[in-house]
């Protein structure tokens, strides 16, 4: 499913053509996603100016005055520009939404259906308060995440470190693919007891969440099976995998061949030599 990299590569790929603009209308042809789409958003929001667009984990945020609209990708979602609102072509099965502004349009596809497009008030008060934001967290391209943070975090944790990264308390946003290459770059089993990270591990693998991400993003994202960017290309970070999807095939730095393990319901890919 799109991870952080992919969903920061749609904010950076959509902010550009509609921050500033007017919503000239929403049409909502299946409003039966993982929550029901809001009733009445075309009536709320027709006229009303996007004020930018930001991202909390794998969540974007839209920000107009009465509240901010919530886009989760889920499995299979995107949110591709169409750049001519007034000719949009016809809709397929699978896309439910369209966010019309004046200059352009937002199509909102989900073949699964498992993603999300849900309203928070401006009344409710700040929207990171938000129950799906709340409890999200620190980020984990900003100065607040480093080693002392992910240190604390993992103290008296009897979980494998992938599965803390992946449950997303401490940092939010290293999904599968990027917790797999985060862990392979710091040299860290990912069956390892969070709780027995030491301070200088925390801080080779807080530095290597960073890198692997930026590195991830600059490259477009990875092109997952129903993921492309805004513009509709694919990603290509998945050409520099070290060990995600490569059971089987030699390390790329020792040459064992990398094996592949299951850790809650996900696969997990590692080096038995490189990482300890």
């Amino acid at each position: 499913m799109p991870e952080l990299p992919e969903v920061e590569v749609t904010r950076r790929g959509i902010a550009p053509h509609v921050a500033g603009t007017r919503v000239a209308r929403i049409d909502v042809r299946n409003a039966s996603l993982r929550w029901p789409v809001p009733d009445g958003l075309d009536t709320l929001l027709r006229g009303e100016t996007l004020v930018g667009v930001t991202r909390r984990g794998k969540y974007l945020l839209l920000e107009y005055a009465p509240g901010w609209l919530l886009v989760h990708l889920g499995m299979t979602g995107t949110l591709r520009v169409m750049s001519e609102p007034h000719a949009l072509p016809a809709a397929g099965v699978h896309d439910h939404i369209d966010l019309v502004f004046e200059r352009c349009a937002l199509r909102y596809r989900d073949p699964r259906r498992f993603g999300a497009v849900l309203f928070h008030p401006r009344s409710a008060g700040d929207v990171l308060m938000h129950p799906l934001l709340a409890s999200l967290g620190v980020e984990p391209l900003t100065d607040d995440f480093d080693g002392q943070r992910l240190y604390a975090g993992t103290r008296g944790r009897t979980v494998a470190i992938k599965q803390a990264l992946l449950a997303g308390s401490i940092v939010v946003g290293v999904g599968n693919i990027y917790a797999s290459e985060s862990l392979f770059r710091a040299g860290i089993h990912p069956r390892m007891q969070a709780g027995k990270l030491s301070r200088p591990r925390a801080e080779k693998l807080a530095k290597a969440i960073k890198d692997v991400l930026a590195a991830a993003i600059e490259k477009g994202g990875s092109t997952l099976r129903d993921f492309v960017g805004s513009d509709g290309k694919s990603g290509y970070f998945q050409q520099e995998y070290f060990v995600y999807d490569r059971a089987g095939q030699p390390c790329r730095v020792c040459g064992t061949p990398i094996r592949q393990i299951v850790q809650g319901q996900r696969s997990t890919f590692f080096c038995p030599h490189c990482q300890k």
